[in-house]
């Protein structure tokens, strides 16, 4: 029995050790600390609304674009929506353009089958707002 309790407080220690070394992984990677801990002073977060053509479904096409949008560094909020071919993106300027958010999306699904109509800027709702030089 001392045999199996000391094994079993070995495997829970290990588990703890690896779990704090991941930890400490992400922080040291490239020399900067993960996202969640980055000064917000230096953001400067923009939401807009790309409308988006040649989605045919919700779930193949309006997710995997939402999924290519989320996993987009410098992106915080994406929601694309199949029924009114639109998504709504909240993203940091100082790090990605429209013109990212344009190639990431005409990327998804192989490059293509979507592409982007027009990107406004977006009202804190999520509603599009045409603004003057916004692209088309």
């Amino acid at each position: 029995m001392k045999v199996i309790n000391k094994f079993m407080f070995l495997l829970f220690a290990l588990v703890i050790f690896a779990s704090c070394q991941d930890k400490r992984s992400q922080e040291n990677l490239n020399g900067s600390v993960p996202e969640s801990h980055a000064d917000s002073s230096t953001e400067d977060i923009r939401t807009v609304e790309i409308d988006i053509s040649g989605m045919t479904c919700e779930i193949g096409c309006a997710k995997l674009i939402q999924s290519k949008l989320y996993k987009t560094e410098g992106v915080s909020f994406a929601e694309v929506r199949f029924a009114d071919s639109a998504g709504v993106v909240r993203f940091d300027a100082n790090r990605l353009t429209e013109n990212d958010l344009r190639m990431v999306v005409e990327a998804a699904g192989g490059g293509d089958l979507y592409r982007v109509k027009k990107i406004s800027e977006a009202d804190e709702a999520g509603n599009g707002v045409v603004k003057p030089g916004s692209s088309q």
